[in-house]
């Protein structure tokens, strides 16, 4: 089994395909956003034709209407895994969803219950003083959790803040148990049955790379996307409004900014979010990480990947 991570715009989901086309395996997704249906453009799953040619998993799983979690994709993860495996195929699992891919690894960890009345006064809070006040109220008490969150994500916002106000501790304080104790010691020493690979690019790279993929999303439709999901009978889940590349339509859409706004603010997110992974990915420790230069083709990529591959079978 073999794991792939990196950055948003990193070059893993091609990495992913070539390798399994070398590999006859077969490709989990691990992204909170590629598991709704109809979300094509704006999350950049792989192609008809990738997917015609490599069997893809927990892709187009939820309607955009429905609510998803880190538990509901443990235990879905968990059951692909046994069923390829049933089936002597080799898996990969790529992707850029840290939360999941710590699930996948090492299990959900116990936070703290949840207080409803607490959750219904956020939520109004929200409604009236909107996500970004309430995302800079976070920000103050717990800065590595705001730091992860993006501002339009009120209810990974309203989860966080609620914690602190149930405990008084930060949320980010639960989160940091994946890196103490057992679970450590399955990290240093352990790779649960997982091969890691990492690809890693200068910052710089990554806005370049970014910018390019938000300009290509935006030519290739994703206001006609954002839309028709608009449009739909059951209307779009605050977790599928809220992220990334249609929040932004979204506001677009309804007349509080202009395209060109939506698509810089697009661009900001999205970088937001890249540097909320490479935190998040600093507490990795078995991962063989692959430093990438700028220059470097997705045919060289894979070359430098089987031959780490090669090199760690030895």
């Amino acid at each position: 089994m073999i794991l792939i991570l990196g950055t948003t715009a990193s070059g893993k989901g091609r990495l992913a395909f070539e390798l399994a086309q070398s590999l006859d395996a077969e490709i989990i997704s691990i992204d909170s956003m590629k598991v709704y249906r109809r979300m094509d453009i704006g999350t950049a799953k792989p192609s008809s034709e990738q997917r015609e040619r490599i069997k893809y998993h927990l892709i187009d799983i939820v309607e955009p209407g429905d609510s998803f979690s880190v538990g509901a994709f443990h235990e879905l993860v968990l059951q692909t895994i046994e069923q390829i495996k049933k089936r002597g195929k080799k898996i990969i699992a790529v992707g850029g969803t840290a939360l999941y891919i710590k699930a996948m690894l090492y299990g959900l960890f116990e936070g703290p219950g949840s207080d409803e009345q607490v959750r219904i006064q956020l939520r109004q809070r929200i409604e009236t003083e909107g996500s970004a006040e309430l995302h800079r109220e976070l920000a103050a008490v717990d800065p590595a959790a705001a730091e992860r969150i993006n501002p339009n994500d009120s209810r990974r916002i309203i989860r966080a803040l609620e914690v602190y106000q149930i405990t008084g501790k930060p949320i980010s304080g639960f989160q940091r148990q994946w890196e103490t104790t057992d679970v450590q010691s399955a990290v240093n020493g352990s790779d649960n049955g997982w091969t890691i690979i990492g690809l890693r690019r200068e910052k710089t790279d990554t806005s370049c790379r970014i910018n390019q993929r938000i300009k290509k999303m935006i030519l290739t439709g994703l206001v006609d996307e954002v839309k028709a999901l608009l449009d739909e009978e059951k209307p779009l889940s605050k977790q599928a409004r809220c992220a990334i590349g249609y929040a932004e339509i979204i506001q677009y859409i309804e007349g509080r900014i202009d395209l060109k706004e939506a698509t810089e603010l697009i661009k900001k997110n999205t970088r937001r979010l890249a540097k909320g992974q490479r935190t998040w990915f600093k507490t990795f420790k078995n991962v063989h990480w692959l430093d990438i230069e700028q220059s470097e083709s997705a045919e060289d990529i894979l070359d430098r990947t089987q031959k780490l591959l090669s090199c760690i079978e030895a």
